[in-house]
Parts: structure tokens; sequence; C-alpha cells
């Protein structure tokens, strides 16, 4: 049309983010919630950054964000983690997009500076693996599902997460397969179903089909469902198929909306429970749930298989990441041989006895 100007967007430039829609809570944290459960970050995120968020408000005593210098405010906290709480980089960080997400979804305050604030580099550690003695005598120690639960870690290298938010779908026996939903980054994939495990996990369903059918008689809500699904398929969450591989013995309320149901085992009852085998099988190492994983992945290098493969069923997005088990596989028999080793021994000296 005469006299309208229209300038096309620049090939190559970045398309406007789209517009959140209005926050109907009035409550600063319970806005926080429905902005993250908008975005569909997952339930651990969002315990993550409300945590974080009400530390920061308690840190400047309880002052509204929206009054706060935004700068001072954030940089003077951020420093107190560092200097006072020698937090590590890891959890500064995580605070640290905490905040971004509170000041840029939640205010709608565009705070360009934030995105320059130093963020600790991480350090590369090396994972501690256990060897498959050590294995051997923790699962000894462990009992009933625990015991399965720790060795499907280490059969499969799924993360902790993952194992117990295995529903009895996800399991095909036929096939040997496992297949993770949604996994770290939301993805999905598929991994080996271990042979030795079959036996255990069909005993397993057993056990759980008891709790499933308790439920249904109960009229009991069924388990819960992910995203819209609840809403979409309102019988599917009362279905064996959707149910959990590892239930909880007892029914609990919804962090969420509050409904009396089943949940899947929790990973802080695990966490105890493989924390007291690895002191009673004398294993002295700082290992955790998280360390069958790691010596999965190094033991299957060990065993000759190709870095991609492994990247693959540990769902790395980067094989950067997974390259941090062939530094593990440098450490002892497999290392460079320390030139001390190649010293000629010396002979033992002559023991001269003087007689009086």
């Amino acid at each position: 049309m005469p006299g309208t100007s229209i300038t096309p967007r620049r090939e190559g430039a970045p398309f406007p983010a789209p517009s959140l829609p209005p926050l109907r809570s009035t409550r600063l944290l319970d806005q926080l919630r429905e902005r993250i459960r908008f975005l569909h970050y997952s339930r651990r995120t969002e315990e993550a950054y409300v945590y974080w968020c009400r530390a920061f408000i308690r840190f400047h005593r309880l002052q509204h964000p929206k009054e706060l210098d935004a700068k001072h405010a954030v940089e003077s906290f951020l420093s107190w983690l560092a200097d006072d709480r020698g937090v590590a980089s890891s959890t500064h960080r995580q605070a640290l997009s905490a905040l971004l997400f509170l000041y840029g979804k939640v205010l709608g305050m565009q705070l360009p500076w934030m995105q320059e604030i130093g963020r600790p580099r991480a350090m590369r550690r090396i994972p501690v693996v256990l060897n498959q003695d050590e294995l051997a005598r923790i699962f000894a120690l462990l009992n009933g599902e625990h015991r399965l639960l720790a060795q499907l870690l280490y059969g499969t290298g799924l993360r902790i997460t993952e194992a117990l938010q295995l529903r009895v779908k996800d399991l095909d026996f036929d096939h040997r397969a496992l297949i993770v939903r949604e996994g770290k980054g939301g993805k999905d994939r598929v991994v080996m179903l271990p042979e030795s495990l079959a036996g255990p996990l069909r005993a397993q369903l057993a056990r759980a089909h008891v709790l499933w059918f308790a439920d249904e008689a109960a009229g009991h809500g069924g388990v819960a469902m992910p995203d819209a699904l609840e809403r979409k398929y309102p019988r599917a969450g009362s279905s064996w198929a959707w149910f959990w591989v590892f239930p909880q013995a007892a029914l609990s309320p919804d962090p969420r909306s509050g409904v009396i149901r089943r949940h899947h085992l929790y990973d802080q009852t695990f966490q105890r429970a493989f924390k007291r085998a690895l002191s009673a099988a004398a294993v002295h190492k700082p290992a955790t749930p998280h360390t069958l994983r790691h010596s999965f992945a190094t033991h299957l290098l060990q065993a000759g298989y190709d870095i991609r493969t492994v990247q693959e069923l540990l769902g790395h997005a980067d094989v950067a990441t997974t390259m941090i088990y062939t530094h593990v596989l440098k450490l002892g028999g497999g290392a460079v041989r320390s030139p001390v080793d190649a010293l000629p021994q010396p002979k033992a000296p002559l023991c001269v006895h003087h007689h009086p």
C-alpha cells in the first residue's frame, strides 16, 4: 500500500521471542511455578528454581525483587554464595540460571548485564568407577527392589531418575530393549535390557501388579501422567501399561495436584540403602548411585565398544561428555609405565655379623 513501509527481516536475524501469557497467580513464587510449568520445565528444575529464588528473597530481607537494584542485588547474592557459602561451580551456575529465569520470564525485566555475569568455570573431574568385585559386594548387601534397581543402573547406564520413572510399557522383553522416555534434555532413547535381569524384572512387575490391582479396587486416581496426557486420556493413568516398574509401597499426595495416588520409589530411599551397602562392603570410594552409570560406561569402553555407541546408550548430546571415561581407561594397568618401575632393583646388602 502507498505510504506503508514494511521492513523485511534481515536474513539470519533471530525471530522475535514469543510473548508469554499473563500470569494468573498473585504471589511471586506461585508466579514462578506457573511460568515454569507453562514452559514444561521438569519438576526437579522447578524445585531448584523455587529454592534459589526463595533464598534470594530471604537474603534481601524479604524485599520484592522489583524493589531492589537488580544489578547490585544479584551480584551481592552470587558473591555471598561463592565467598561465604563456598558453593560448587555447578551450584553457582544453577542459582544464576534461576535468577535469570525469575527476572526474564516472570518479572519481564530484560537485564542484558545478567548474561555477562561471570559464571564459574566447570571443572572436569575424573569420575569414580567401581570394579566388578566391588560391585558384586555392594549388590550382595542390597535387598529386594533396591538390589534390582542397582543392577539395572549398572547394567543399562540409566540415570537414577530415568530408572525410577520407568513404566510397564517401557520394558520390551521380546526385543530385550528398555525405552527411556523424556530423559535429560527431553530426549527418548533405547538401551539394552540385560538378559540376566529379565527374570528379576518380571518378578518385580508381578509385585507391582499386586499394588496396581489394589489401587484399582480401592478406586484411587492412578499414577501421574506427563504433560497434558492426563487431560487428553483421563483413564490412561489407571491402566496397567502406565504403572510404575518401581512403585512406592504407600500412597501419598501428588506434589502439584494434591491428589492421593501411587508414586514411584523415591530416590532418597535408594540413595540411603546404597550408602549403607557401600559402607558394609568396605568400599572406600566416594561412590553414589550415579557411580553405577560411570562404571557402566567405563566397563563398556574397556570391553572394546565404540565410544559413539556408548555415547548413544548414555544419551549424551556431545561425544566430548563421553570422552571423560577414556581418561579413566588410562589409569592403572592401562596407563604409561612409570620410569621408576624400569630401574634395576638394588641387591640386598650383605649382613655381616661381628663376633666379640
